[in-house]
């Protein structure tokens, strides 16, 4: 299994946000990367019964803040809806993905995580999914 770190960046480079995502097998699409990193920030938001949410795609009727999107109080994201929104949003340019010094260009590549344990997430636009 292997640890990658998954970091938020602005189109100028500045990291927005760094955290680890744990337990993923060695060799994975990109598209099931994109897939994994949202469940897991869905899953945060809704543990956490905040109305901040913090993730790659803004959810809908949700508004942008500084620090992220404010949802309605004790609303539940859907995490698959959220990750197809994230998957649609890279067929669009809504953000690049940056695997080691790479850019990956299909969700259909397959990423060598144990070769490759950094992946940098770059905001081009603000992103409007479920």
């Amino acid at each position: 299994m292997a640890t990658v770190t998954v970091r938020d960046e602005t189109a100028t480079g500045r990291a927005i946000d760094q955290w680890p995502l744990a337990g993923l097998p060695e060799r994975i699409s990109a598209r099931e990367l994109v897939r994994l990193r949202v469940r897991e920030e869905v899953a945060r938001f809704n543990a956490d019964r905040t109305d901040l949410f913090r993730g790659l795609v803004r959810p809908t009727d949700a508004e942008a803040t500084w620090n992220g999107y404010r949802v309605g109080q004790g609303r539940r994201l859907d995490w698959e809806r959220q990750a197809d929104a994230a998957c649609a949003a890279f067929a669009r340019n809504g953000f690049v993905l940056l695997v080691g010094d790479r850019q990956v260009e299909d969700l259909a590549e397959e990423i060598d995580l144990l070769a490759e344990p950094e992946v940098a997430f770059v905001r081009l636009v603000a992103l409007v999914g479920g």
